[in-house]
C-alpha cells in the first residue's frame, strides 16, 4: 500500500441486523456484506396506508410503539433465495409470521392506522421525524418530511458503525445515562485497540475500513442522531438526556454511516483497519 496509511482500529465485537425497520432487531455472529449492507438488514418496513409513507420511531408521537416488536428471521438470508419470512414478537407479547394472511390486520389494530408490512422498498420512500424542543437541533418542536435513499429502507446508508470508545466518551459526559450500542441501532461495534479513547470513528470519515479478509466499506459521513436514541428500547429507559449528552460532546453525532466498496463476509472478531489517504 503505497497511497494510503493503515493502521489498526480493533476489532468487531458485536453485530446487529435489524429485520425490519425500526423495530428491534437481532444480534448474529456473521454476515454476508452485499452493496445493500448486511444481508437481510431493513429488508421490510411497515407503511402506512393512507400517505405511503415509512412507518418510523423517528416520529414516537406518531408511531409509539415502535419499539415494543421485535423481529427476527426465520431462517438467515441466503444469497440466491427471496428473503426468508419474519417473525415479529408484538407489544402484548404474541407472536406473528409475516407470511400470515391477517398481519396486516393485527399490525393495524396494534398501532392505530392502517399499516402493511412490505417487502418491496419504495422508489422515493419518506418518513417523518419528530425534533424534541432541544438548542442546537435542526428543528425544535417539529415534525418533518424525510427522504429516505431511493429503493431501500434506509434512513441514510448501509451500513452503521459505531465504537465502544464513543459510548465510553458519553458516559463520562452524562454518567446518569444508560448508554448501550443498541441505543444507537448500529449494524457493526467495533472495540479500538487500547488508549484510543474519545470518538475516534469521527477521523474516519473519509478513509476506507477494511474487515476481515474480504470487506471494505467507505466511511462517508458522521451519523447524526435523533430522538429514537432517547426512547425505551426493552429494560432501557426512556431518557432526553442521552441526546443532549450527544449534542453537547459531539454536535448529536455517535457513529459513522458507511458504503460498501467491496462485500464478503464478516465475523464477530474480525481485525478492523483504517485506511486514510496519504
Amino acid at each position: 500500500m503505497t497511497q494510503n496509511e493503515a493502521k489498526s482500529a480493533g476489532s468487531i465485537v458485536a453485530m446487529w441486523r435489524y429485520p425490519v425497520k425500526s423495530m428491534m432487531g437481532e444480534e448474529i455472529n456473521a454476515s454476508v456484506v452485499t452493496e445493500r449492507g448486511l444481508l437481510g438488514d431493513r429488508a421490510y418496513a411497515i407503511v402506512e396506508q393512507s400517505s405511503g409513507k415509512v412507518v418510523s420511531a423517528k416520529n414516537p408521537r406518531k408511531w409509539p410503539a415502535m419499539f415494543s416488536f421485535r423481529a427476527a428471521y426465520l431462517e438467515p438470508p441466503g444469497m440466491h433465495e427471496v428473503i426468508p419470512p419474519v417473525r415479529i414478537m408484538m407489544p402484548d407479547g404474541d407472536w406473528a409470521i409475516s407470511t400470515q394472511s391477517n398481519l396486516d390486520s393485527l399490525l393495524s389494530s396494534v398501532l392505530g392506522r392502517g399499516v402493511s408490512l412490505q417487502s418491496k422498498p419504495l422508489p422515493r420512500p419518506k418518513l417523518e421525524e419528530y425534533w424534541p424542543d432541544l438548542e442546537n437541533l435542526a428543528h425544535r418542536e417539529a415534525v418533518t418530511e424525510e427522504a429516505m435513499p431511493p429503493n431501500t429502507f434506509f434512513d441514510g446508508a448501509v451500513v452503521h458503525i459505531l465504537t465502544t470508545a464513543t459510548l465510553n466518551e458519553l458516559r463520562r459526559v452524562y454518567p446518569q445515562g444508560t448508554f448501550e450500542a443498541r441505543r444507537f441501532r448500529p449494524n457493526l461495534i467495533v472495540a479500538p485497540p487500547d488508549g484510543q479513547e474519545g470518538f475516534v470513528e469521527n477521523s474516519w470519515v473519509g478513509s476506507t475500513l477494511a474487515i476481515g479478509r474480504q470487506v471494505r466499506l467507505r466511511i462517508t459521513c458522521a451519523t447524526g442522531r435523533c430522538v429514537m436514541t432517547t426512547l425505551a428500547q426493552g429494560d432501557l429507559p426512556r431518557d432526553l438526556g442521552i441526546l443532549k449528552a450527544a449534542l453537547k460532546a459531539n454536535a448529536a453525532n455517535v457513529g459513522v454511516y458507511a458504503t460498501v466498496e467491496r462485500g464478503g463476509l464478516v465475523r464477530t472478531g474480525d481485525a478492523v483497519t483504517v485506511e486514510t489517504p496519504a
